[in-house]
């Protein structure tokens, strides 16, 4: 047994191994200031960057879980490795040959860890792969290539192989190579027969799985040969390098045009994104053998740095077949907890974006990716797609199946808005009817999640502006307790906020009208848009003059104690007016929440303008341009009247 690594050896692993460079891998890191690095920890769910890292000192932490160290801590703990196999990992990655204290030399398949001995046998075998499939028995696996117009460059980028038809061909290979028998089975190479150890793959095409840092921990395997009775594709199995529920095909591949381009597509097989790579698409990957999950999505969110609602992207591309659809709407549950946008891709004639390639070109794989419907769209608009709209039967009966699709969409803001556009893809013509619809299936379903579980949490790190209020911004609803305040008082936006609804409960005739065309999702404070929704219902700031006793109406419609509470107090508060003039006071309120909200509409319309594809809807396009700059036109008279002298 070699002895303990050189001190000396270890310093200059630290020295060579780049820390940022090192974690770069696994999560993307974007400057902090100062030299330092940010991203999200992947030690823990968060949904904003507390990670940090230090390259000038070599050392990581993070704030939310305090989890910390340098380089050769950080590989231990991502990789479950001891302090020595880290080491020599990261020393075999720098081209450093370590020495021990005995003299001696050790390889990591003789005498190291279990990881590092089932690394290299995984490299071996994919080189075994590989080679095998450029013999003359792996002609069947390079015509099955070629049939799908995959080039023999295109076969060895991926570094796809092929497993004869042999019962001990790798094992053979590997025991050649140094690999003990106990390593070969316990990665998944190989299978306990009963003459001992046998070939887990035989007469398959292969394609090397790799983890971020780009080695090799599986194999996923497609079966070629008709009288095969296996499955059509068959796994590594669970093991020591192997966690299915967390690896994604591609994504070493992918990892740096997924971050430079805050876009993943999420295809569902190898070929396919062997198709998106080679068409253009760099961003593909997929799941290995099993459904989109959890664990998948905290790797995704790690390589987008996803923490910002109207730049990222995740688009899940599905067969456009009964069971491709029915795969779109089990996404439409991991949806929202992601903070970037999610999108849906499907082909109409049922060709995934392998086969597309095939019949017609590159060009028709990009322009799937870029003909997206939003998750929620597709999967409303599925649920009304079952029904016959022509009848009056037809239309309630879509209504009721896609209110609930609707009423699960936690942002209250997004969920107005596609019961909006849920009554006019029905043409039912009675948006407050749709609205009380949805609005009732909504508080049920909260209702439900209160009693069970208590308040449920937000999961998917977005703003919701109305959380808490007992409203949907269209009329009162049951009373509800608000939850614990999501906002700071001290934040300066909030407090003119308050100050923008003193106005309107002591002198609303300041506000006039303009303040009556602010949404209640423009305020951030959720008890305070639950403030502005009373207005509203209370007939607004420019009926005030002609309702006697403004206040009392105001306590009357409120839907509970605490907002009542609320309206109370800002009935009796001081405003905070350091101006001469009122009305100069309560104009630059009203633009500066005013610029939020159209701040708020820019970033939209942007976001939208992202998933146009200008070729294809050339007029949307250029419409919905001309929109933007008439909101950046709006926006730049508001702060040049209102803003200035904040």
């Amino acid at each position: 047994m070699a002895g303990r690594i050189r001190n000396e050896d270890i310093a200059l692993v630290r020295e060579r191994a780049s820390i940022d460079a090192v974690i770069g891998e696994y999560l993307q890191l974007r400057s902090a200031g100062g030299g330092n690095l940010k991203g999200l920890c992947p030690f823990h769910d968060e949904k904003s960057p507390s990670f940090n890292v230090t390259p000038s000192r070599g050392l990581y932490f993070c704030f939310g879980c305090e989890a910390g160290g340098d380089v050769i801590k950080f590989v231990q703990e991502i990789e479950h490795l001891s302090f020595s196999e880290a080491v020599e990992r990261l020393a075999a990655q720098a081209g450093i040959q370590l020495r021990y204290e005995d003299g001696g030399g050790r390889g990591p398949r003789q005498d190291g860890g279990q990881r590092a001995r089932l690394i290299e046998a995984h490299k071996a075998a994919a080189e075994y792969y590989t080679e095998r499939l450029n013999s003359a028995d792996g002609s069947i696996g390079r015509k099955f290539l070629s049939e799908r117009g995959f080039e023999a460059a295109d076969a060895a980028h991926f570094g796809v192989g092929f497993a004869p038809r042999e019962w001990e061909g790798l094992v053979r290979h590997l025991r050649g190579r140094g690999f003990a028998d106990r390593d070969i089975v316990a990665g998944g190479l190989a299978k306990e027969g009963r003459r001992g150890p046998m070939d887990r793959f035989r007469g398959r095409l292969m394609w090397p799985i790799r983890d971020l840092s780009g080695d090799v921990i599986g194999f996923g395997a497609r079966r070629l040969y008709e009288d095969d009775e296996g499955p059509k594709y068959l796994n590594t199995p669970e093991s020591p390098l192997f966690h299915k529920s967390s690896v994604l095909y591609g994504a070493d591949l992918a990892k740096k045009e997924i971050a430079r381009r805050r876009q993943a597509v999420v295809v569902e097989g190898y070929t396919d994104v062997m198709a998106c790579h080679l068409a253009g698409v760099p961003t593909a990957i997929a799941t290995c053998g099993t459904a989109f999950g959890d664990d998948h999505i905290k790797v995704l969110r790690r390589l987008l740095m996803d923490q910002d609602e109207f730049r990222g992207e995740v688009i899940f591309t599905f067969d456009g077949d009964a069971a491709g659809r029915k795969a779109a709407l089990r996404a439409f549950d991991d949806e929202q907890k992601f903070v970037s946008q999610t999108f849906v891709a499907v082909q109409p004639d049922g060709l995934d974006p392998c086969d597309l390639r095939i019949r017609n070109g590159d060009a028709a794989v990009r322009d799937l990716v870029a003909a997206r419907l939003p998750l929620f769209e597709f999967a409303v608009r599925s649920a009304i797609e079952q029904h016959d709209l022509d009848t009056v039967e037809g239309r309630l009966a879509a209504l009721d199946a896609a209110a609930p699709v609707v009423a699960a969409i936690k942002d209250r803001s997004r969920r107005h808005m596609y019961a909006v556009n849920l009554d006019r893809w029905l043409g039912i013509m009675d948006e407050q009817f749709v609205l009380r619809r949805v609005r009732e299936l909504a508080n049920r379903r909260h209702a439900r999640d209160r009693a069970g579980h208590g308040r449920p949490p937000a999961g998917n790190g977005r703003p919701d502006r109305y959380a808490g209020n007992g409203r949907d911004g269209n009329g009162p609803a049951e009373p509800q307790a608000p939850p614990r305040p999501a906002f700071d008082p001290s934040d300066p936006e909030v407090q003119r906020e308050r100050e923008l609804l003193k106005l309107a409960v002591q002198r609303p005739a300041l506000l006039g009208p303009v303040f009556d065309e602010v949404p209640a999702g423009a305020f951030i404070a959720p008890p305070h848009a639950a403030v502005r929704a009373v207005i509203a219902e209370a007939g607004g700031t420019a009926a005030a003059a002609a309702v006697p006793e403004w206040v009392a109406r105001l306590l009357e419609t409120a839907p509970n104690v605490q907002v009542r509470d609320l309206i109370t107090r800002l009935g009796v508060e001081p405003v905070r007016s350091a101006h001469e003039s009122d009305d100069r006071y309560a104009g630059e309120l009203l633009a500066r929440i005013q610029e939020r909200q159209l701040t708020r509409m820019i970033a939209d319309a942007k976001s939208k303008l992202g998933r146009l594809n200008p070729v294809g809807a050339e007029e949307e396009y250029h419409r919905l341009f001309g929109d933007l700059v008439a909101l950046e036109q709006q926006r730049r008279v508001l702060r040049e009247r209102g803003l200035g002298s904040q």
